[in-house]
C-alpha cells in the first residue's frame, strides 16, 4: 500500500517493510527475513555484461525523461541532445505540440541537427541534403527521381519513440510499444511533481533557466540513483556546506535527527522513491534563512505571500516547507530543496556515466528572486558547488574500492527494513530501486 502524505505525516496505516514486501534471494539481491537483512552483490556495479541487458530491459522499456516544455516554448524551437544514451531532437511542430525526433537521418543514418539548440521549420542532413519537418517528416531530397520505382517519401520519415507524453511540463518518451500510459507510470510520484509544479503561478509555470550543467563521474550510474535520496550521507560528506551555513547564521545542529525535521521515506511505486524532511537550509521559494543575507529577506517573505494567494496557507505552507528527493525509476532525479534541480544521468561504462542537470524555477519570478535562486541552487547543487564534488568524489571512491575484491562483495542495504516509518536516513528509497531494478533484469534465484 502506498503512502500519501498530509502535511509531513504518512496519514494510511501500514505495517513495517519486512512484513508487506516478500523476500527473496536473487543472484544479485538478497532480500532476507529472520534475520532481517538487505544485500547487493557488488558485481552489479562492475560486470560489463550487465550493462547491455540494462539498456534493453530497462531504458528501452521504461519511460525515460527528455526535457520540460518550457525548453521549447516556441513552434520551430528545439533541443537537441541524447537521452538514454539515443540522440535526440526535442522540438515543438507548427501546431505547437512537443515532438521527440530520433536524430538519425533515414538515408544513411547520419545526425540530422548538430546544433544543440535553435528555431528552424525543417532539419537538413548535411551528408546528402535531405530535409525533415519538424514532426519527422521526409519533405524533400536531391534527385528524387534516381530513385527506383515504388520509392515513396512517407516510408524515410524520421524515426520516433514508441510513445511520447508529458506531466506538469516534464515531457517523457518510451521506446516500448508495450509500455503502461505515463499517468500510470509515474504513480505517486505525480504528488510531488505537483508540488514542484505549484511553486509557479497558472500559466507561466515552471521553467528550465538558462544554461545546462554537463559532467561525469567514473562511477556506476546505479550508485548514484542510491545517492540522490540517500540522507544517511548528508551529515559526514556535507559537513563543510552545513558549517558554512551554520556560520552565517543558520540553524544547523550537524546531527542527522536535530536537522532532519519531519523526515521520511516512501516507496511511490514502479521503482520511484522520494525522502522528505523539513532541512535547515533556507529556500528561495518561500524560506528565508540568515545565510542567504538580510537583504534577500523581503524578496523570499514576498515569495511565500505570492503562494499564499495562488493555494490557501495549507498548500503554500507544505510548498514552502517540503523539502524532498525524488527518484523518478530509472534515472531521473527531481531534489526540490535548497532550490530545484532536475537531473539525468546515463552510462556509457558500467564504472562511468554522463550527467545532465537543469535549474527549475517559477517563470514569473522577478530579477532579485532569481539571484536569491541562483545563489541557492549554485552554492550546494552545481557541479562547483560544496555539495556535488563531494557526492562524486564519494560514489567515484566506491567505484574505487569495488576493484579490491573483484567479482566479490555485497552491499548492505538494510538500514530501517523493520521500521514502521523510516527517515530519510534510513534505506527504504534504495530497496525500493534495486526491487525494481531486479525485477526488470530478470535476475535468476
Amino acid at each position: 500500500m502506498r503512502r500519501i502524505m498530509s502535511g509531513f505525516a504518512p496519514i494510511s496505516s501500514q505495517t513495517a517493510e519486512v512484513d508487506r514486501v516478500p523476500g527473496r534471494e536473487t543472484e544479485f539481491v538478497r532480500d532476507l527475513r529472520a534475520p532481517n537483512k538487505f544485500l547487493v552483490n557488488r558485481a552489479v556495479f562492475t560486470e560489463g555484461s550487465l550493462l547491455a541487458q540494462e539498456r534493453d530491459a530497462i531504458f528501452s522499456k521504461c519511460w525515460i525523461y527528455v526535457g520540460h516544455e518550457s525548453e521549447v516554448p516556441n513552434p520551430g524551437d528545439f533541443v537537441a541532445r541524447e537521452v538514454a544514451g539515443r540522440p535526440v531532437i526535442f522540438t515543438r511542430n507548427r501546431d505547437g505540440q512537443t515532438r521527440v525526433l530520433l536524430n538519425s537521418c533515414s538515408h544513411r543514418g547520419a545526425e540530422v541537427c548538430r546544433e544543440r539548440r535553435g528555431n528552424q521549420r525543417r532539419f537538413r542532413c548535411f551528408y546528402h541534403s535531405w530535409s525533415f519537418s519538424n514532426d519527422g517528416e521526409l519533405v524533400s531530397m536531391p534527385d528524387e527521381g534516381g530513385f527506383p520505382a515504388g520509392f515513396r517519401k512517407e516510408d524515410h520519415n524520421l524515426a520516433q519513440p514508441a510513445a511520447v507524453d508529458s506531466y506538469r511540463g516534464f515531457v517523457f518518451a518510451t521506446f516500448n510499444p508495450e509500455q503502461e500510459p505515463l499517468v500510470d507510470y509515474l504513480a505517486d510520484a505525480k504528488y510531488y511533481l505537483d508540488l514542484t509544479a505549484d511553486q509557479a503561478a497558472g500559466e507561466v509555470g515552471m521553467v528550465v533557466t538558462q544554461g545546462t550543467h554537463e559532467y561525469s563521474m567514473k562511477s556506476n550510474w546505479k550508485l548514484l540513483a542510491e545517492n540522490s535520496s540517500d540522507g544517511y550521507h548528508a551529515i559526514p560528506v556535507h559537513k563543510t556546506y552545513l558549517d558554512v551555513q551554520k556560520t552565517r547564521g543558520d540553524n544547523v545542529a550537524g546531527n542527522t535527527e536535530k536537522d532532519w525535521k519531519e523526515s521520511h521515506a516512501f516507496d511511490l511505486g514502479n521503482g520511484h522513491t522520494v525522502t522528505v524532511k523539513q532541512a535547515p537550509w533556507g529556500r528561495p521559494v518561500a524560506r528565508w534563512q540568515p545565510s542567504m543575507g538580510e537583504d534577500t529577506k523581503a524578496t523570499v517573505e514576498a515569495s511565500y505571500r505570492r503562494l499564499v494567494e495562488l493555494h490557501g496557507d495549507e498548500r503554500a505552507q507544505l510548498i514552502a516547507n517540503l523539502d524532498f528527493n525524488m527518484l523518478i525509476f530509472p534515472n531521473l532525479v527531481i531534489n526540490n530543496i535548497m532550490a530545484v534541480i532536475v537531473r539525468t544521468f546515463y552510462p556509457n561504462e558500467p564504472g562511468h556515466m554522463n550527467v545532465t542537470a537543469w535549474s527549475l524555477a517559477p517563470g514569473g519570478e522577478d530579477k532579485a528572486a532569481r539571484r536569491v535562486r541562483n545563489e541557492s541552487f549554485l552554492s550546494f547543487l552545481g557541479p562547483a558547488g560544496l555539495a556535488t564534488p563531494d557526492d562524486n568524489e564519494a560514489l567515484e571512491s566506491c567505484q574505487r574500492g569495488y576493484a579490491s575484491r573483484p567479482g566479490e562483495g555485497w552491499n548492505d542495504v538494510s538500514r530501517g527494513m523493520d521500521k514502521f516509518d523510516p527517515p530519510n536516513w534510513d534505506e527504504l528509497q534504495m530497496r525500493t530501486f534495486w526491487r525494481r531494478w531486479d525485477d526488470l533484469m530478470g535476475a535468476k534465484e
